[in-house]
Formats: C-alpha cells, structure tokens, sequence
C-alpha cells in the first residue's frame, strides 16, 4: 500500500512541476539551514574521546586567596587551573595510568630552508604522557620516552602541516629543527589530529586547531617563556622575575590523568586531599578543602564549549523551518482541494477518511525527503564556508548521525506543513461534487 501511495505521490508531483519544484525547494533551504547549524552545535556539544572520555580526569584544587571565591557568580567552583608548584607536587603519584601538566606557549622556529624566515609557533608544553593519555595518532615515529621529560632531552613532535612546511612532508624523524635558540630532533610526525572540541585545552578556544610543536614540559624553565593562555593571580606574588613566577601562587596549568577504575579515582581523591592538607600546614591552600576530578565530558559542560552563539543560531535556524513548512500549508491545501472532485468521486466508490488521509499525507513526506535530500546537499556547502570562514580545516562535517538528523527535519517538516491540508481534503463531502460530474 505505502509503495502505492508513493506512486500516486510521485504522479500528483509530476502533473504541477512548477508548484512542485516550489514546494521541495522550500523544504529544502529550510532543511539546508537547520542541518547546518545542528551540526555545528552537535560537533560542539559531542564527546570528542568516547573510547576513554570516562577515563580521562581534568585535575582542579582551591589553592585561591581567603578572601573571595575564585568566582564570584560561582563560588563552589575552585580555580580553572593549578599553580607549577603544584603540578610539580602531584606529578610524583604513581597512581595515574598516564598523567601530564601543559601549557601553550609561543616560540620562534627556525627554518633551515632556503628564502624560509624565523616564525612564531605556538607549542604544547607538555610531558610524555601526553599522546597515550589523549591518543594522539602519529603518521611517522611516535613521542617521546618518560627519560626525555627529566633531562629534558632536546626532542620535538610536530603536526603534518609543520612537517610540510619545514620538511615538505615525508618522514622526516631525525631531522632537526631549531627552535629558539636550540636544535631539537624529530621523533615523531602527528597525523590529522582535530578533537572537536578542543577538549583538552578549552581555556584559550574549544575550536582552535591543535599545536605545531610538542616539546618536553621543563624546555620551558630554559627558554623562560610564560604561558599563551589564562594566566590569574590573586595575590601578587609573581614578583619582576621568572624565579619568583615559578614559585607563585599563579595558575596557568592544565592537569589531566587517566584513572582506569574505580580503585585509582578514590586512591589519587584520597592523594589530592592529603597534598592539600600538607600544604595546608605550610600556609597554603586557606579556603577549605575542593578538589575535583572532572571527566571529560563533566570537564566539557563547566566550561560551556558550546558557544552561545552555536546555540543561538541552532534555535533561530529550527524556527526558520518552522517558517518555511507553515508556509506551504496554503499552497498544499490550494493544491489539495483543486483535486476535491477527484476526491468525492473516490470517496464515493468506498475509499474511506482514513485512506484519502494517508495518501495525501504520504505525498507531503514524499515532498519533505525530495527537499530534505537536496537540503542535505545544500548544507555540505554551507558547512564548508563555515569552514572557510572559522578557518578551521573541516571540522563541521555530516556523519550518518547528522545525515539521519537533515532527513528527520524534513520529515518533521512535511507533517507540520501536510497534516491540515491533508485533513481538511478527507473532510469532502462527496455528494457535493458527485452533482457536478
């Protein structure tokens, strides 16, 4: 019965192509646009590690002043990030699987190649642990060893785009780079890496692209370099020189730690709570005890990724399609009731309510997929200059869950168009018009 009705669909669309053409037009902007922006706010809102996203711990301790919460709109909240001292304090638990404290910084390579000029790169400051810990993919080598984070060792990781840009592509492990004032080797070339978000660093930006360079964590004690991201202080202890800074009270890292089970979460809970009390007897750490552990999706939601524009603009391009289905109630329920002697005659030989119902109603869904399968190709392209215009290298793209997402607005919005029409033209009368054949 469906396939027939489909047919019938599919004829009545062929007697009007113009009208036709109209209606599956209108559901296809609308569609094109919705679909659009629910992929930008799906991306944006999505786990981004679903493998170990449940795993993965972001670290956060209440090492702020006496005085005044961190936050003042949010006063259960501690700090967004810890201070080095720190870092360097849990660093030596044994608990975590992986664990690593980073920071981006931005530092002068230098290019050995011809007509090549010294540029700024911004570099992930970070340990070993880094690239099993987020399950970073490498195209050639791999990182570092756990020896090179104590040295450290003048070892680099750079991304695919670096790669090409110094090297021309190709594996190029073993080859140097200077960076600064000093030469680094190669070990290992990312492939395409783009979480989306940006979960591991949201602070500066959850839709930048990854870093260029990855360099061993205490590279940035030689250099003297200072964090690229937030950096806050609420008591004036950083002093005029790069010492004293290290040893304020100055959070400006991230701290992530894999904690595989239950059994390790409460063990470093319970490390975390004695490290702040040690500290606590030294004079620190005066606001009362808060640690927290958040994975990565819990991480995600505190620091609201999803920007409210993304938000905004999923809800106006929902209420557009809203629009353009209201819109053709009357042009269907014109084209409906122009078949009304049609209608009463079949109604007539014992075609019931429930029949003419479901069959005009199946020609407006049918209309709703012809203009949902070109709103899909219309938002490939509008994703694309999203793209271009976040110059983000293709993060906004349809999966099949997005694909099933255009096709169910435009079935949504072939029933809210259809429904009344479709009801209205069951309700002839057929007597009337068995008068005027």
């Amino acid at each position: 019965m469906l396939a027939y009705q489909i047919r019938i669909a599919w004829l009545s669309l062929k007697r009007n192509p113009v009208l036709s053409t109209l209606l599956v037009a209108a559901i296809a902007l609308g569609v094109a646009v919705s679909t659009a922006f629910v992929t930008v706010h799906h991306v944006y809102s999505g786990d981004p590690i679903p493998a170990k996203s449940d795993r993965l711990y972001y670290v956060e301790m209440d090492s702020w002043g006496p005085d005044r919460p961190y936050s003042q709109s949010r006063p259960e909240i501690p700090p967004e990030q810890i201070t080095y001292r720190d870092m360097q304090g849990i660093m030596r638990s044994d608990i975590p699987t992986h664990q690593s404290g980073m920071f981006v910084a931005a530092l002068t390579v230098h290019p050995d190649g011809e007509g090549q000029r010294p540029y700024r790169e911004r570099a992930r400051m970070c340990f070993s642990d880094f690239f099993p810990l987020f399950e970073v993919p490498f195209e050639f080598g791999g990182g570092w060893g756990r020896d090179a984070d104590q040295g450290p060792e003048p070892v680099v990781v750079i991304d695919a785009a670096t790669n090409r840009k110094l090297f021309g592509g190709g594996d190029s492990v073993g080859r140097t780079i200077r960076i600064e004032d000093r030469l680094f080797t190669v070990v290992g070339v990312l492939a395409r890496w783009r979480p989306s978000p940006r979960f591991y660093d949201p602070h500066t930006g959850a839709d930048q692209v990854p870093e260029g360079i990855y360099l061993p964590f205490e590279f940035f004690r030689l250099f003297e370099v200072y964090t690229e991201g937030n950096l806050l202080i609420w008591d004036g202890s950083a002093g005029t020189g790069f010492s004293e800074f290290l040893t304020s009270e100055a959070v400006w890292i991230q701290m992530w730690v894999q904690l595989d089970t239950a059994e390790q979460r409460r063990a470093y809970s319970d490390f975390l709570a004695a490290y702040v009390m040690e500290q606590k007897r030294l004079g620190r750490f005066a606001r009362p005890l808060n640690n927290r552990l958040l994975d990565v999706m819990h991480f995600l939601e505190t620091r609201r990724v999803v920007p409210e524009e993304a938000t905004g603009m999923l809800v106006i391009s929902l209420l557009f399609l809203l629009v353009c289905s209201v819109n053709l109630i009357g042009i269907l329920l014109g084209k409906f009731l122009a078949r009304a002697p049609e209608v009463g005659v079949r109604r007539a030989l014992g075609a019931s309510r429930a029949s003419v119902f479901a069959q005009h109603l199946v020609e407006c869904e049918f209309v709703g997929v012809l203009g949902g399968v070109f709103g899909l190709g219309l938002s490939v392209v509008a994703l694309r200059l999203i793209n271009r215009l976040l110059d983000n290298s293709g993060q906004f793209g349809l999966d099949l869950t997005m694909v099933g997402a255009g096709i169910g607005l435009a079935l949504v919005a072939g029933l809210v168009a259809g429904v009344y029409p479709a009801w209205r033209i069951c309700r002839v009368a057929p007597a009337v018009h068995l008068k005027l054949q």
